[in-house]
């Protein structure tokens, strides 16, 4: 099991310091990888959370931590297919696995924001199929020396694309997706899943297989995907206790002996995710004391522990 950690991206918490120090203590910890999500915009009436109130672009984000590290990975978790045009992601996303030498993991999502859909003038409609051939269309910008791709929803006219991904012939492409329909997808055209904030913990290991069993009906082996789960983590100094209790919510023991119960359901990296934790990110939190309490999460279950 790989233990990862959500790249300070949302609240008052996410400025430029609080990211170098957690970026750089990640890294120096023995942490596997840095995760950032996209959020374009929040509803003036409503509330979609504090995770979604004021969210930093997730490829400057990291191309910032790729700058102060030199080890850990970073990662989408996830970036919205039908925000970009796909040469155009393409490029940005070459250049942040250039400069940090190889190191990026690509997490892909639908989107499912009704009025970042209308921002961006894309339509709803159609999300899995457009989602699927924008990733055959990265994967000819990629792997083809002189790229030609037409399809229903994109095109790219005869041309050479250079440079190219440091990973041949392209970085790890995941994907997010929580339906079935999205889960056989990700079996057949991806290199593995990354589950959301909202993913039951206690039954992910379901999900997990429908993947694999997807991937094995198209001839591909399952076993071989990456299974990567956003953990929603709040560390407390006494254990919490009751048939409500969350995972990764609870003392140092309680955390630890979470991941091992996601390790044996398939789950093979965790990110511990402070941006979904209302004391780190919430409007009324102290950017100091939120960066406190991430630095007792890093000291507390670092892997070098």
């Amino acid at each position: 099991m790989l233990l990862g950690l959500g790249l300070p991206v949302s609240g008052t918490w996410a400025t430029p310091g609080t990211l170098r120090h957690v970026a750089t203590r990640a890294d120096e910890l023995g942490f596997a990888s840095l995760w950032a999500f996209q959020r374009l915009m929040h509803p003036v009436d409503g509330d979609m959370g504090a995770a979604y109130h004021a969210v930093h672009d997730p490829l400057v984000s990291l191309a910032y931590a790729a700058a102060v590290t030199s080890r850990i990975r970073l990662g989408t978790a996830v970036v919205m297919v039908p925000y970009y045009a796909p040469i155009v992601l393409a490029k940005a996303l070459t250049t942040l696995d250039i400069v940090s030498a190889g190191r990026l993991d690509v997490g892909l999502g639908l989107g499912w924001a009704s009025m970042e859909f209308e921002a961006v003038r894309v339509s709803m409609e159609k999300r899995g199929a457009r989602a699927e051939e924008f990733v055959a269309c990265l994967k000819a910008i990629w792997a083809q020396p002189e790229v030609e791709f037409h399809g229903e929803f994109y095109d790219v006219p005869l041309s050479l694309v250079d440079p190219k991904p440091v990973q041949a012939p392209y970085p790890p492409l995941l994907m997010g997706g929580n339906a079935d329909t999205a889960l056989r997808r990700i079996g057949r055209i991806a290199d593995g899943w990354i589950s959301s904030s909202r993913t039951d913990l206690t039954t992910i290991g379901a999900s997990i297989d429908i993947v694999k069993h997807s991937a094995n009906e198209a001839g591909r082996d399952g076993d071989a995907l990456r299974f990567v789960s956003r953990g929603v983590v709040r560390l407390t100094v006494d254990p919490t206790s009751g048939d409500a209790r969350i995972p990764l919510q609870g003392n140092v023991d309680q955390i630890l002996g979470d991941i091992d119960a996601l390790a044996k359901q398939g789950v093979t990296e965790v990110f511990l995710d402070l941006n979904w934790d209302p004391n780190t990110v919430g409007a009324e939190v102290d950017p100091s004391a939120a960066l406190d309490n991430a630095d007792r999460v890093l000291t507390a279950l670092a892997p070098a522990g």
